[in-house]
């Protein structure tokens, strides 16, 4: 499909990072899903060729490029390849704008350029044993010591959070409510668990956290104290279309990797692909990628001018991501049993897309927020 929401510009810069991707990630991803983790020399390979953060302000060592279509260029990029482990964009697009956006002068100054040049790694910690999609229902506290703050609780199924280090620690402040509070790697009563072993996206390092006592200077809160839920709610739409541009491409790089296999296997004498069955299901699959990707675009197009509603985002996040997750069932089946084999690219799709309805708030709190948008 044609699309027309890039400029010259963009495609510079998408073949830049292509380029990046092919040398720099591609022949690494089988080491990182051995290891569990990325290397953490990518992150500081990204940020020396501008790819970290390049919204922020020249000021802060960033690129200035206000225009969120770059960050879309890179989820899809990385998508494409299948690269569920270098979190990119989780640092890009989901965390760097709180610190960008509700961070002081003085804050940003101290975190931003090491944000932006790879040598500070970003986590959010949102989750809670006891408490996933429910944000109000945080048990984790600040106790207001004067001139600080004292920090405790736990989070679990942090992405980066091995190799995070700034981490936003949401957290209930007496008398105040939910507030966002920065934790720095070497904080004394920080620490982290093991590296949780997944069903897939195996060399993402998820692990949980763990606040004892930890003293969190008052300069350390992100922006008000209390208005911490405001903060979240007020981002959640770049973060579901952030999803949602990474489902569609995952779509595509699954329907390409199966293209290219009906071709070639044969049955009963001829390719595949060459079955009805088999045609009609390739047909459905990029019919169905080709409306997700204009709808998307749409979005895409109404973020830049920040028209975008909740419910448009919530409504992108889940139906991009079933797509998703329809998209690699269907391919698994027509590899047949070579698609159940961990060799082939479409057996760690398979598995990596399936948390794609859960996370950034699971697919059925999605269709609430659009059912309560209608009235109902």
């Amino acid at each position: 499909m044609k699309r027309d929401i890039f400029e010259e510009e963009h495609l510079i810069f998408r073949d830049a990072f292509r380029k990046f991707v092919k040398e720099e990630v591609v022949p690494y991803t089988h080491q990182w899903i051995k290891d569990g983790i990325v290397d953490r020399s990518v992150w500081e390979k990204a940020g020396a060729n501008g790819f970290l953060a390049p919204f922020v302000d020249e000021e802060y060592g960033g690129l200035g490029l206000k225009d969120f279509r770059y960050s879309c260029i890179m989820i899809e990029e990385l998508s494409l390849v299948g690269e569920s482990g270098f979190a990119l964009s989780l640092h890009n697009d989901i965390i760097a704008p709180y610190l960008d956006t509700y961070g002081t002068d003085e804050q940003k100054k101290r975190w931003l350029p090491r944000v932006v040049s790879g040598e500070a790694i970003l986590a959010i910690a949102m989750t809670e044993p006891g408490t996933g999609s429910d944000l109000q229902g945080i048990k984790t506290r600040l106790e207001d010591k004067g001139d600080h703050y004292i920090l405790n609780g736990s989070k679990t199924f942090i992405s980066n959070g091995i190799l995070s280090d700034i981490v936003i620690v949401a957290a209930q402040i007496e008398g105040a409510g939910l507030s966002l509070c920065v934790v720095e790697r070497g904080a004394e009563g920080f620490s982290r668990g093991a590296n949780l072993e997944k069903m897939g996206m195996k060399s993402q390092d998820t692990a949980e956290l763990f606040f004892e006592n930890v003293i969190v200077p008052k300069e350390n809160i992100l922006g008000q104290p209390g208005q911490g839920f405001i903060y979240l709610m007020q981002k959640l739409a770049q973060e579901r279309i952030t999803c949602a541009i990474g489902a569609i491409a995952g779509a595509q790089f699954a329907l390409d990797q199966t293209l290219e296999y009906v071709k070639e296997r044969k049955a009963f004498g001829k390719p595949i692909g060459k079955f009805q069955n088999t045609r009609f299901k390739m047909a459905e699959m990029k019919t169905e990628i080709t409306i997700g990707q204009s709808f998307l675009d749409t979005l895409v197009t109404r973020h830049l001018k920040g028209e975008v509603t909740p419910d448009e985002a919530c409504m992108a996040k889940y139906w991009t991501t079933d797509l998703l997750n329809k998209v690699v069932y269907e391919c698994v089946q027509l590899h047949g049993g070579y698609g159940f084999m961990m060799e082939y690219p479409i057996a760690r799709a398979y598995t990596d897309a399936r948390i794609t309805t859960i996370f950034a708030g699971t697919n059925e709190i999605m269709k609430e927020v659009i059912g309560r948008s209608m009235g109902l």
